[in-house]
């Protein structure tokens, strides 16, 4: 096995935006070879050349284009483009998912595979930040210190019943779209699982039987998953011994899109971010498990703790392209 044939086996990816051109060629001699990296503005005013200049501009990099974000992403929800589809607002939300659908189709045109977004409402909670191997500062939730009566987003109070519903309106209108154009569409998990009604919302996709229900409603190959490996692990009370079969069930049948490959200490309501080979899940095996199921996508870290040094986050993060591609290296050989 080689990373980088498209279409043979998973390959070696990153999402973080590049701060300027010199990081493109960063990751080209760092052993990436796929890139999910958005053009400037906001996704509602992209356009077709927008797309396919931001394409070619990558590939001089020797780089491909693997994915781009919709405007539906992980903040809270007043902070996001497309607010009304999760507040259930129409006709706002009409004019959000028509204006992704045309977005859908650009991508199309301009040859990118794939799409990735989040259905969140509260953002990504976390508590006071913890140390971790050598001091690195990272990450952290823990149930017990976070604030039970946090007050309620814009968005109020939404129900399991209602959440379901609005995300079920959304993939009526988009799947259909982003089949027709063979655009995978690929749904990041809520980080981190919380408690039913923790700001006013019961968080659907928090759990792995959510996932489940989720990747089963509006049936394509285009509608998958954007699975991080670490929010997953969020969610589960033994994530070494637990997260493999997951694997398994969502790979088997045809629904990982993208892995964010991050590793946690602890499990579900107690945890602290790690680098991958050095908390609870055994990284090496799940690549291992991601090769088995025909995972053939990028491979990509995602929030690295805070290291010290000249260049903290483009070490931390160089530190995992490696061991990522090493270990891709390593599963070819055997």
């Amino acid at each position: 096995m080689r990373a980088g044939r498209k279409g043979k086996t998973m390959y070696l990816g990153t999402q973080i935006s590049p701060r300027d051109d010199d990081d493109y060629r960063m990751w080209a001699q760092l052993g990436v070879t796929h890139v999910c990296v958005d053009p400037p503005g906001n996704p509602h005013d992209w356009t077709l050349d927008t797309l396919l200049r931001h394409r070619d501009h990558i590939a001089s990099f020797g780089l491909a284009l693997d994915m781009v974000q919709l405007p539906m992403n992980s903040r809270v929800i007043e902070k996001q483009d497309s607010p009304h589809i999760l507040m259930g607002k129409s006709p706002e939300r009409d004019r959000e998912i028509d204006s992704i659908c045309r977005l859908i189709e650009c991508m199309a045109q301009a040859g990118i595979p794939a799409t990735k977004y989040n259905m969140n409402i509260i953002g990504i909670p976390r508590t006071e930040k913890e140390l971790g191997r050598g001091g690195a500062r990272a990450e952290a939730f823990r149930w017990d210190r976070a604030d039970h009566n946090a007050a309620p987003t814009k968005a109020g109070i939404v129900s399991e019943d209602e959440n379901w519903e609005r995300i079920a309106y959304f993939l009526a209108r988009v799947v259909p779209v982003a089949t027709a154009n063979k655009v995978r569409l690929a749904c990041h998990p809520h980080d981190p699982y919380t408690p039913p009604g923790y700001r006013g919302v019961t968080r659907v996709l928090g759990t792995v039987t959510g996932l489940q229900k989720f990747v089963s409603l509006h049936e394509s190959p285009y509608h998958g998953l954007n699975f991080c490996q670490g929010s997953v692990g969020e969610m589960l009370d033994d994530p070494a011994n637990e997260i493999d079969d997951i694997i398994r069930w969502f790979g088997t049948r045809g629904k990982l899109f993208n892995v964010h490959f991050r590793n946690i200490a602890g499990g579900k309501l107690g945890f602290r971010e790690t680098f991958p080979d050095d908390g609870a899940m055994d990284m090496a095996r799940s690549l291992a498990v991601y090769r088995e199921v025909g995972y053939q996508y990028m491979i990509m870290p995602d929030h690295v703790p805070e290291i010290d040094g000249r260049d903290p986050s483009g070490t931390a993060f160089a530190f995992c392209y490696g061991y990522i591609r090493g270990v891709m290296d390593q599963l070819g050989r055997g």
